[in-house]
């Protein structure tokens, strides 16, 4: 049997709303929740769920893996390609299992721009852009079972995952590899420079991250430049 694909990617079902929506099967009380804190294990409250002073971003970088990687039988291959052939050019973003990650997406806006990553693989680096065409809702994948995301701690009621739907636009002119980006954070660091504070580098391990606009214009510029 062929490997099971995860949900990251299914074809997005057209709604009366803007967007559409990955998932039909979402009870109301789960989209729209009295809103609790808790951190990873459900047990304290969680501090990035209710910031003092909120700062709001208007461009993102999500990553996702291209090559094939199995967790619990399912492979969660998704890359640009991926986005490219689905219906609409258009998937949803889910399995995100990071609380500061998750907080991010639920700040996005229909419109804004996002570079699709490519993570954990050969050579990592921005290979294009995509488009937030749903806000926040419900990750179904939390209440699969057979998901590879699945949290058994999750509930129906207060679900803990949130996930948005995301448009291809365009692939960058050329891959922006993670080994240039690097090189320029570090001379940006070391001199000044858009990159010296790029979320990248100083929040390295989050699947989703927000952006500044000067950030986001220089890493554009650079497809239409020599490599380092």
């Amino acid at each position: 049997m062929p490997p099971k694909k995860r949900a990251r990617g299914r074809p997005v079902k057209p709604t009366a709303e803007h967007g559409e929506s990955c998932a039909d099967d979402i009870t109301e009380e789960a989209v729209n929740p009295k809103r609790k804190t808790s951190n990873a294990k459900g047990s304290v409250k969680n501090k990035a769920d209710a910031p003092a002073d909120k700062i709001l971003h208007s461009f993102w970088l999500m990553k996702s893996e291209p090559e094939s990687r199995f967790e619990n039988g399912i492979d969660v291959k998704f890359g640009i390609e991926d986005l490219k052939a689905l219906p609409n050019q258009t998937g949803c973003w889910d399995g995100v299992r990071n609380y500061q990650a998750r907080n991010f997406m639920r700040d996005m806006k229909v419109g804004q721009q996002a570079f699709f990553y490519h993570s954990n693989c050969k050579e990592p680096g921005i290979a294009g852009l995509m488009k937030i065409v749903k806000e926040a809702y419900v990750d179904h994948t939390q209440f699969d079972k057979k998901d590879a995301h699945y949290d058994a701690s999750s509930k129906q009621d207060n679900p803990k995952w949130s996930m948005v739907d995301v448009q291809f636009e365009r692939m960058l002119r050329r891959f922006i590899p993670l080994s240039e980006l690097k090189k320029m954070h570090l001379q940006h660091k070391a001199k000044g420079g858009a990159l010296k504070d790029m979320a990248l580098f100083t929040r390295a391990r989050l699947s989703v991250q927000p952006l500044t606009r000067e950030e986001f214009d220089f890493v554009l510029s650079l497809e239409d430049k020599e490599p380092l």
